[in-house]
């Protein structure tokens, strides 16, 4: 199937909305509220080398960090706590209230704690895309059926062998949704972060250029961070493919 039949709707409807866009946007004559696509294009190549030399690099940096982190610490506690109830009734009540604090309140606490540092941005990354890795994954390991388990206990399995051979690879599809959608917030996060307080990145840019009433000039790194948020979706979506070929998909 090619990209263009597989997604060849969306493709006509994105047409659609950017040509609505770029209408609206002259019939409007506010380029400062709303600048047409064809202006936000050009800002971006006008801007190109400080957008994509100095601001993208650092804002990817953010993002590298804190989706590193939270599948680090996302997946280690998902396992910890599937195999130890307590852990699970400590902690997992925690990880569902820390979703229920705005992250843009918590972020300028975070510039006080850690300055105009990479950290303070990590930081609300990290909240934002630890959730997701970390349920989704511990209701991976859940899902496994007490059937299975009974099955491989009655051919001599050990509980080391029922996690690796049993609960890891049913649960590697529910890591692989919670890290697609993790990956999209981890944009979000590192720009949220650059907004509160940074000297560089795309979320910076953008509040710079807001004060300067460049409305093209707002637009463009968010353009840019919405790529970003796709190009990183697309290679989680192309690793999970390569990694779980067993699965049956239509």
């Amino acid at each position: 199937m090619s990209i263009f039949k597989k997604y060849g709707a969306s493709s006509t409807l994105t047409i659609l909305l950017l040509v609505v866009w770029e209408i609206g946007a002259r019939l409007l004559n506010m380029g400062f509220i709303l600048p047409t696509p064809t202006d936000v294009v050009l800002k971006i190549w006008e801007l190109r080398v400080p957008l994509f030399l100095e601001h993208l690099p650092a804002t990817f940096l953010i993002i590298l960090i804190g989706l590193s982190l939270s599948i680090l610490f996302g997946v280690g506690l998902a396992v910890w706590m599937s195999i130890n109830k307590t852990v699970e009734k400590t902690f997992y009540p925690l990880i569902i209230s820390s979703q229920t604090i705005p992250i843009i309140a918590l972020a300028p606490i975070f510039v006080l704690w850690f300055g105009y540092t990479i950290w303070s941005k990590v930081v609300v990354t990290v909240l934002i895309t630890f959730f997701p890795i970390t349920v989704n994954t511990y209701d991976g390991l859940r899902a496994t059926t007490k059937e299975y388990k009974d099955l491989l206990r009655t051919m001599g399995a050990t509980k080391k062998d029922i996690f690796f051979k049993l609960q890891v690879p049913g649960s590697a599809s529910y890591f692989f949704s919670g890290l697609k959608v993790a990956v999209t917030l981890s944009v979000i996060g590192a720009a949220i972060g650059e907004w509160i307080g940074a000297q560089a990145g795309l979320g910076y840019f953008s509040r710079r250029m807001m004060t300067q009433f460049d409305g093209a000039g707002v637009f463009a790194p968010i353009i840019i961070l919405s790529a970003v948020g796709i190009f990183l979706f697309v290679i989680v979506s192309s690793l999970e493919k390569k990694t779980l070929k067993w699965r049956k998909t239509e």
